[in-house]
């Protein structure tokens, strides 16, 4: 297991290479795998990118994150702007059914609704908007509605599994029960956890994904 001073060293140096982020806003504390970020950005995307350049790490079982968002005074924009932005932004991705999205903003805060067929979609909704000024946060509330009516396979997400390098090896043990899929066993990194998961969501016919594994270091 790494040394605290190890572990907050890495994650210090995995912040300051993503070229978004400047490593003098980011404070990083490290006791015992845990880790925990401080400071201040000026944008929802760059917390974003500081929490998972942190998650990657090895030798971290768990993260706390408490950076805060400061606008300058050129980039504060009303409710009113920011969800005009947003409706925008998703009519030019190619990926978002944007017709089968609810978008609603609270003070900054974005709320995301309604219904899509994958995952991918949900997910690229949502890094559409954190990329835009004068968001604070993203509640991503799309569900999912796949329209397959495939059973689907353990064995699919098992080889899946099997054909990525940085999780063939783990522990992982894959239940199905309808459209749902639960992960448990264990994994030795947050990064390998995320990973899992990401995998089993692009099952066909997957409309949800209870992710149960546990970051177990050597």
């Amino acid at each position: 297991m790494k040394s605290n001073e190890d572990l907050q060293r890495d994650v210090q140096n995995a912040i300051k290479w993503e070229p978004l982020l400047h490593a003098a806003e980011i404070g990083v504390t490290a006791i015992d795998g845990v880790v925990t970020l401080t400071g201040t950005v000026d944008s929802y995307a760059k917390k974003s990118e500081a929490e998972e350049a942190a998650k990657k790490v090895s030798g971290l079982k768990a993260l706390v994150e408490k950076i805060e968002i400061k606008f300058s005074s050129t980039w504060k924009k009303d409710d009113a702007d920011i969800a005009t932005e947003i409706l925008n932004a998703l009519k030019l991705n190619w990926e978002i059914p944007n017709e089968d999205i609810v978008v609603k903003v609270e003070n900054g805060w974005v709320r995301l609704d309604g219904e899509v067929q994958w995952n991918y979609q949900r997910e690229a909704t949502k890094k559409v908007v954190k990329q835009l000024a004068g968001v604070l946060g993203v509640t991503n509330d799309i569900r999912l509605s796949a329209e397959t009516h495939d059973a689907i396979e353990k064995k699919d997400i098992q080889d899946a599994f099997t054909r990525n390098w940085s999780i063939c090896e783990q522990d992982i043990e894959v239940k199905v029960l309808g459209n749902n899929v639960t992960l448990n066993g264990s994994v030795d990194s947050y990064y390998q956890r995320d990973e899992a998961a990401r995998i089993a969501w692009n099952a066909p016919g997957v409309t949800s994904v209870d992710n149960e594994l546990i970051v177990n270091f050597n």
